[in-house]
C-alpha cells in the first residue's frame, strides 16, 4: 500500500522544484543570461538585471535601436583596464544615465539624462574599467552619486 503522505511530500517537492527552475536569470533579446548588478547609494542596495557587453562588437552596439529599458535593467560594458571613457547616444533612441565605474567598482561619474541620438561625448571625467548604461533618471531615483559602489563579479565584489 501507498503512503498518501509520501505522494504528497513527493508531489509538493516536484513542484517547488519545477517553481525555483522558474528562477532563473531573465535573457537578454538574444537568449544570454542577465547578470544580477546592485548600485549601493545612501538610500540603500539597488537591485538590477544587466546585459554584459565585454568584447568589441557588443561594446560598439551598446543599446542602439534599442526600446527603452525597464527600471531594474540595465548594460553593464566591460574593459579590460581602467582608462579615459566616453558614450555617446548614435542611434539609441532613449535617454540614458551613463554610469562611468572605476576598477574598485566606484562611481566615477554620471552622465544624467543623455539626449537621443546625440554624437556628443559624454566623458568619465576619470578612469572608468566599466560602465552602466540604464534608463535615464533612474540614478536620481536611487540617489546614485560618484563614490557610491557597484557591486558585481567583474569588479571582485
Amino acid at each position: 500500500m501507498i503512503d498518501r503522505r509520501w505522494v504528497l511530500a513527493a508531489g509538493l517537492a516536484t513542484a517547488l522544484g519545477a517553481c525555483a527552475g522558474d528562477a532563473a536569470a531573465p535573457k537578454d533579446q538574444d537568449g544570454n543570461p542577465l547578470e544580477q548588478l546592485t548600485v549601493v547609494t545612501a538610500t540603500g542596495e539597488h537591485a538590477f538585471w544587466v546585459e554584459i557587453a565585454d568584447d568589441d562588437e557588443e561594446r560598439q552596439r551598446g543599446l542602439m535601436f534599442r526600446q527603452p529599458l525597464a527600471d531594474d535593467r540595465g548594460m553593464l560594458f566591460q574593459f579590460p583596464e581602467a582608462a579615459e571613457r566616453g558614450f555617446w547616444m548614435r542611434n539609441t533612441p532613449s535617454p540614458l544615465d551613463i554610469v562611468y565605474i572605476g576598477a574598485d567598482g566606484r562611481i566615477v561619474s554620471i552622465a544624467r539624462h543623455t539626449t537621443p541620438y546625440s554624437e556628443s561625448t559624454y566623458p568619465s571625467n576619470g578612469p572608468a574599467k566599466g560602465v552602466l548604461e540604464t534608463r535615464a533618471g533612474r540614478m536620481d531615483e536611487i540617489g546614485a552619486q560618484p563614490g557610491d559602489q557597484i557591486r558585481h563579479p567583474f569588479f571582485g565584489s
